[in-house]
């Protein structure tokens, strides 16, 4: 298994991810320092969980924390009331052979931080969407990663909560450098103190992702998909 390949072997899980995200998921933790584990905040089904595990077999060959309390978010239960997704999460997991590389913690994100001491080298952000949420997952989570880890958001570009937050949490942040993109995922390297060129870096890049996530938010429209389907013979991923 390959970052090439690996959207292709997802493709079968229900969730909520580019080809192009699932693509970068895996390899971040393939890249992943082994001085600590990796741990993922909103598993759903799965899809995400193992592109993460894959990544890490690859790479450092750390365990993947998988945190979802797996009952849905508040936009699952008005649609169609609560959920249970654990035992569907179980079997992708199983089915992909990385049940090994995986410790899921049913639980809420902020209760699983409290008893938690491992240092993490990549973290994935991908709970609830609310900016109090997110910005409470970020507080709980930021402090175990250690010096030269990762923390990547999902969703930064549609919806309101994690495109907020990332300002503070990652372009604005003093102790994280290196801070990228691509499709909905925007991702940062913590370190002791960013320097003032990596700063003004960073503050470029938010004006760009500022003209890109509109952008983004376009391009992915349904019918701007079919349409790109259409004209590219192939269905539209990054």
């Amino acid at each position: 298994m390959n970052g090439s390949n690996i959207a292709d072997y997802v493709r079968g899980v229900e969730g909520w991810l580019f080809d192009g995200e699932a693509r970068l998921l895996f390899e971040l933790a393939r890249q992943a320092s082994s001085a600590g584990v990796i741990v993922e905040i909103g598993s759903w089904k799965g899809k995400s969980t193992i592109c993460l595990a894959t990544g890490s077999r690859e790479g450092p060959r750390v365990k993947v924390y998988a945190i979802d309390p797996h009952i849905g978010s508040e936009e699952h239960h008005g649609a169609s009331g609560r959920v249970w997704t654990f035992d569907e999460f179980k079997a992708n997991i199983k089915r992909a052979g990385v049940e090994d590389e995986v410790v899921p913690l049913v639980k809420m994100s902020t209760d699983a931080a409290r008893d938690f001491n491992l240092p993490v080298s990549l973290l994935f952000i991908d709970g609830a969407h609310d900016f109090d949420s997110v910005k409470a997952d970020f507080e709980a989570w930021f402090p175990k990663v250690i010096n030269g880890g990762v923390v990547a958001f999902h969703d930064t570009t549609g919806w309101e909560g994690p495109r907020r937050l990332v300002r503070t949490a990652l372009f604005r942040n003093p102790r994280v450098e290196a801070v990228g993109f691509r499709w909905s995922i925007t991702y940062g390297r913590k370190t002791e103190s960013a320097s003032l060129v990596a700063r003004w870096v960073k503050r470029v890049k938010m004006l760009v992702k500022w003209v890109y996530d509109p952008t983004l938010n376009f391009l992915t429209r349904p019918g701007v998909k079919r349409m790109l389907r259409t004209i590219l013979g192939r269905p539209a991923s990054a």
